[in-house]
Formats: structure tokens, sequence, C-alpha cells
């Protein structure tokens, strides 16, 4: 083989070794990409999994809160011999059982629970309001046997005809319960809409 053949052979070596080089950089550069996203999101899920499930916690007390609200207004009024709910309707404040936006902006329906409970506390609506059942009830004590105001329950009676242009019923009525778990300051609450009827003759 003569010298120039062998430096040609040579040169094409050193080239395609280059090529290989320049190909694993790229490989090493896309795994070590993959690995830092991945170490990425493992840290972001470690972070908000414990958050996560605080929150499903404190929605499900705030829940078992609103149920209590109901077990207990039933026991009320299975217990109060009452055969009608006339009279026994929340109407305060005015527009709470008003469907209508352009007349009214307190319909229980258009507030979130905290915002509801806010107009509650700014209009003097309290557990001495007619139509109102239970407000702010504690669900638990304290280890000391005091009312846990952390952890409540807010029950009231609406018209569901109020509005809508209907006959009046007073055979029934929705029952709308509250629960509010109270961290610090941080409000998670839970609704409850149970229609409540009397069975009259015939049906």
């Amino acid at each position: 083989m003569s010298r120039t053949n062998e430096i040609r052979l040579k040169g094409e070596a050193v080239s395609g070794s280059g090529h290989q080089r320049g190909v694993t950089l790229i490989i090493v550069i896309l795994v070590l990409a993959f690995l830092l996203t991945m170490g990425i999101a493992t840290i972001t899920m470690t972070r908000t999994g414990p958050a996560v499930a605080t929150n499903i916690r404190h929605y499900q007390e705030a829940f078992n809160a609103a149920e209590a609200g109901f077990d207990a207004t039933w026991l009320d009024l299975e217990g109060s011999g009452i055969s009608s709910f006339d009279g026994l309707y929340l109407t305060q404040p005015i527009g709470i059982d008003n469907p209508d936006p352009d007349l009214s902006e307190f319909y229980f329906r258009h507030l979130p629970d905290e915002e509801l409970l806010d107009v509650f506390d700014a209009t003097g609506v309290d557990e001495n309001t007619p139509g109102m059942v239970f407000y702010k009830q504690p669900f638990r004590q304290t280890l000391e046997g005091s009312p846990d105001m952390t952890l409540t329950y807010t029950v009231f009676l609406i018209d569901d005809e109020a509005g809508e242009g209907m006959a009046p019923d007073p055979n029934d009525a929705i029952l709308v319960c509250i629960g509010v778990l109270d961290k610090g300051g941080r409000l998670t609450t839970s609704r409850l809409e149970i229609v409540l009827a009397f069975q009259t003759e015939g049906t």
C-alpha cells in the first residue's frame, strides 16, 4: 500500500470516530434531560401529595358536618309534630329564595358557601331568624369538653316555589345543610340540598 492510500484510510477512520462521538453526546444529553424531567416531576408529586390528601380530609370533615346537620334537623322535625312548612322558610336576607338575578343578589344557589355565610353575618341572620334551623352549630367537642367551633353546620329551609311564580305549597321545602371546617381562617365547606315533603292523603 502506498503512503498516500495509508494517509487517506487513517483520515476516514478519524472522521467516522468523530461522528460516533457526536451521536453518543446527543444520546447522553437526551437521557439526562429525561432524568431531570422525571426528577422534577417526582419532587413535585412528593410536595403536592400531602397537600392533596389534606384537602380531601378537610372536605370529608366538612361533608360529615353537613350530614350531621341533616340528621339533627330530621330528628327535630320528626319530634316537633309539625304538619306543614308554612312560616318555617328562611326569607332573610330579602331575596335568599328568589332565583331571579335581576331582583336578588342573595339567592342561596348563586352564592358560594363562604359568601353566603358572610351575607348572613352582615345582615344579622342568626339562629334566632325564622327559617334558620341551626346556625354555626358545633359538630363536636374539644378534648376539654367545650364546643369545637372549628367544625360547624348551618341549616335552613327554603321555599322552592318562592320567586318561581308558582302557587305556594307548604307541604315541601328545600333543606340546605352547610358544613364548615375552619382551619386558621381557611374555610373548607360542603353543601347538601335535600327536598323534604309531607306525604298528603292520596299520594
